[in-house]
């Protein structure tokens, strides 16, 4: 969670203003009044009064741009909060980052309203009840750069008009229901960043289209993958973090050119076979247990503070920390 927020502040920072001047757009005040109505009106929002200014009263999670439109609108962490999801949402035209999170008994779908957000660079909704699939229509966002549906009871298979957002640098899906392969169009998505799909029940091969990507962070851990997953790697990647564990994942390590840029990998709980290749010496963090490898353990970089775990139940690693090689 945090290295999502973490992202999430890197794209905001430099965009995320307070208003200057006086005044409250009224289509604005009314469409966040009715949000809080269809919220069944929250103690959280108990600061949305409709004789306040709603850029400068502090209302909460409300933030203006000097034209006194909505600009950011953040409602998170309320236990008591229990609605469907507000479709007036959509009715704040200007809003550039929108972030709802952790509240567990919000319910319902994504509704279509959303598209109207036409400026919406930054989407999280994240640890909620919200179910169905995720929307084709999440594609029409056009100025999306920031995409975090995570921690929720979304279920169905991924959208493959993802690759339509040309300004997508973050994709966060983990911890859903979500079913079936990653279409061949993710690897066109050309500006990915960040690509988290852990803890579903995604499965197949990878689309060989995958090899197109250049990302920092790929984290598929936790599905039902199987084949061949080297197309991830390469010298001429800059990715820095690869998590591949708890899949069925098929494929010679021995023969993988891992990426300069590469500190933590974990690939345990596969298939994988072969031996440790020589790029590993640059990594920071390693986990290859549970696995069908083989050869010796390199004595270089940081292995040295890689217990037991990084390598145990494998055909035959030697060397240490597991028992030297005959």
């Amino acid at each position: 969670m945090a290295t999502k927020f973490f992202l999430l502040l890197i794209l905001l920072s430099h965009h995320v203003v307070s208003s200057l001047s006086e005044g409250c757009h009224p289509h604005d005040k009314k469409a966040l009044l009715q949000i809080k109505k269809e919220l069944n009106n929250p103690t959280l929002l108990s600061s949305w009064k409709p004789n306040t200014d709603c850029c400068h009263s502090n209302w909460y999670g409300v933030n203006c741009i000097p034209s006194n439109r909505v600009y950011f609108l953040i409602i998170e962490i309320d236990n008591d909060l229990a609605s469907s999801f507000p479709p007036s949402i959509g009715n704040l035209p200007y809003l550039d980052s929108l972030l709802i999170y952790q509240l567990p008994n919000l319910t319902g779908t994504i509704p279509r309203s959303i598209t109207k957000l036409t400026n919406l660079r930054s989407l999280t909704i994240s640890a909620t009840s919200i179910s169905g699939p995720i929307p084709n229509f999440i594609a029409e966002l056009k100025s999306l750069t920031y995409l975090d549906l995570s921690d929720n009871h979304l279920s169905g298979t991924l959208p493959p008009n993802l690759s339509q957002l040309r300004n997508l640098e973050a994709i966060i899906l983990q911890n859903n229901r979500l079913t079936g392969p990653i279409p061949p169009s993710y690897g066109y998505i050309k500006n990915i960043s960040s690509l988290f799909l852990s803890h579903n029940k995604l499965s197949g091969k990878l689309p060989n289209s995958l090899a197109r990507l250049n990302s920092l962070v790929v984290d598929l851990s936790h599905n039902q993958f199987e084949g061949d997953a080297s197309m991830l790697f390469g010298l001429a990647k800059q990715t820095e973090t690869i998590d591949l564990s708890w899949n069925m994942f098929s494929y010679d390590m021995g023969k993988l050119e891992l990426p300069k840029s590469l500190r933590l990998l974990d690939m345990s709980h596969n298939r994988v076979y072969g031996k440790l290749p020589d790029g590993v010496k640059n990594l920071q963090s390693l986990n290859v247990s549970f696995n069908r490898l083989c050869g010796e353990i390199p004595k270089v970089g940081y292995f040295s503070t890689f217990d037991v775990s990084s390598f145990v139940h494998n055909k035959c690693l030697c060397g240490s920390p597991l028992p030297s090689c005959k």
